[in-house]
């Protein structure tokens, strides 16, 4: 039985009853409003961790490209002197001691910044096959509202000398 069909005979109590009726639809008013704010709050930090997620990966991707064209850069320095004077069939000797300045000179015509460029360099050089490693730094999109470092990844690779049979 509803309590203003109730209270129909005291109009004192039918007031006081609607009265806290209202009093609790507008105590209502609003209560949504901080569950949504906290979605609001997780969507958007899930979204930057997507985003930033997904900048990270290709960021990644690239220094390890560049890390392999490099690396190929390097291993093209190769002596000529020792080349023409080898005996046939001989593989080329890598300029190793070059290996380094050849991989920072690569990064910086691929469009590295100074700093990239002074973190990458060879971590291997031996006469038929080198190893670099090429550094690329960033700035996170979204996550930035929360994390204001910029975010360093490492691309590693590995070329050889490798001749023809015609050599």
């Amino acid at each position: 039985m509803d309590a203003t069909r109730f209270l129909s005979g005291f109009p004192a109590a039918a007031k006081v009853v609607d009265a806290v009726a209202a009093v609790r639809r507008r105590a209502d008013r609003g209560s949504g409003t901080a569950a949504v704010l906290i979605f609001a709050v997780v969507f958007m930090a899930l979204a930057a961790y997507v985003v930033d997620g997904g900048l990270s990966i290709s960021k990644r991707e690239r220094a390890a490209d560049i890390a392999e064209q490099a690396a190929r850069y390097a291993a093209q320095d190769i002596n000529i002197e020792a080349l023409r004077n080898a005996p046939a069939g001989t593989k080329p000797v890598i300029n190793d001691g070059d290996c380094t300045d050849n991989v920072q000179d690569f990064a910086r015509q691929s469009g590295l910044d100074g700093a990239d460029v002074a973190g990458s360099y060879c971590t291997f050089a031996g006469p038929d096959r080198v190893e670099v490693t090429v550094q690329l730094t960033y700035q996170p999109m979204l996550t930035g509202f929360f994390y204001d470092h910029d975010i360093v990844v490492h691309g590693t690779a590995a070329a050889e000398s490798v001749t023809g049979p015609a050599n």
